[in-house]
């Protein structure tokens, strides 16, 4: 008999709870408070979040910034229209990338691939017909399919990637339907390094002037990076959570966060994780640091390379005292994430009452605050 099923972390959510597009201001959005001692819980607003961080907490933010990631084009045999959505650089111009329609999609398969910046989430008329109409000029790359892993993920080289930028969309998820009027408002305002598919979203509710709040009244800032991959777009398809496969995804720790996350510990100071991305990269950290039999007590150093670590309920967490968090999606590996930390039961009870309150979930909805 298992002792956890991928069904124990299910719920139901009406779907006029999922929000479609994000409230304006940032930090207008709901935020739940949950303590991890007693299951007590409150609701409140995010731009109120400073009177409820325990004092001195430094909040450690991912730094990845969502890169325009799905393109769109035809292939160059007159084949038809096909969409490519980049998940990872391998190395320069080499990109681990999902595609449809796939069984067109073989090795050695060349493309063009065109501007469809009109088109939001789905790919219309208009853009199939710029992708038939277009030559090889500066409005396209060309681009060949390498390979195809057991998976689906094809490997895929672009001649080029000056100007993806220009001729990529913002991959939104799936579950969002409605265009996206500013694609900067599914970036975090502290962004910086360009990598991810989707947005480290439970930063999304940040302004620049509560972040100069929370500094003024003694919360301090460090940043990470881990570019956020494959994983987001998979859900856990066995019954057995601990037969999930991870994929890699970039994360860097850079020297001064080490420094900062250091003297917090020695000082007693609480470390908040600003979503899973940000938890995923310090216990990553953590474990690694374990496996090579380095003391806790030692400082940390910077440190990056590949995460594959998969956080499920009876995680020892080393460095990640609490957890600011969006609601995520039913038996999905965040959920799992955020139960290991705060416990499945109390998870799943906050989420009831989210529900209930009529809160918005997922991506462009509204947080948690976990301490």
């Amino acid at each position: 008999m298992l002792a956890m099923r991928t069904s124990d972390f299910d719920y139901y959510l009406p779907p006029e709870l999922i929000a479609q597009r994000p409230v304006e201001p940032r930090d207008a959005s709901r935020l739940l408070l949950l303590r991890r001692s007693n299951g007590r819980m409150e609701h409140r607003r995010f731009a109120d979040i400073g009177r409820y961080l325990p004092p001195g907490a430094v909040l450690v933010l991912n730094r990845s910034r969502v890169i325009p990631a799905r393109l769109y084009g035809r292939r160059r045999d007159g084949g038809g229209k096909v969409e490519l959505l980049l998940l990872r650089r391998e190395s320069p111009g080499i990109w681990q990338a999902l595609g449809k329609p796939g069984r067109r999609l073989r090795p050695g398969t060349a493309l063009l691939l065109t501007a469809a910046e009109d088109v939001g989430r789905d790919w219309g008329d208009d853009a199939a017909a710029a992708g038939e109409s277009a030559g090889v000029d500066a409005t396209t790359v060309a681009a060949e399919v390498l390979a195809v892993d057991g998976e689906g993920v094809r490997t895929v080289r672009l001649e080029r990637e000056t100007g993806i930028e220009q001729l990529g969309v913002m991959p939104l998820p799936p579950y969002i339907r409605e265009r996206l009027a500013d694609p900067e408002r599914y970036q975090t305002v502290y962004g910086r390094e360009p990598g991810s598919v989707a947005a480290p979203t439970a930063g999304l509710h940040f302004t620049p002037q509560l972040l100069e709040g929370l500094r003024a009244g003694g919360i301090a800032t460090a940043f990470v990076t881990l570019h956020v991959g494959l994983d987001t777009f998979r859900p856990v398809a066995g019954e057995n959570p601990a037969e999930h496969h991870i994929h890699t995804e970039y994360y860097e720790l850079p020297a001064e966060t080490a420094a900062l996350l250091t003297a917090a510990r020695r000082e007693g100071r609480p470390i908040i994780a600003v979503g899973t991305t940000a938890v995923r990269t310090l216990e990553q950290v953590g474990r690694e640091r374990a496996a090579a039999g380095v003391s806790p007590e030692t400082p940390l150093t910077a440190a990056s390379g590949q995460a594959d670590l998969f956080i499920l309920p009876g995680h020892q967490f080393r460095w990640v005292d609490g957890m600011i968090t969006n609601f995520h999606l039913p038996r999905s590996t965040l959920l799992m994430l955020v139960s290991a930390f705060a416990g499945r039961e109390r998870v799943l009870k906050a989420y009831r009452a989210a529900i209930a309150q009529g809160y918005r979930f997922y991506s462009f909805g509204d947080a948690m605050l976990i301490w």
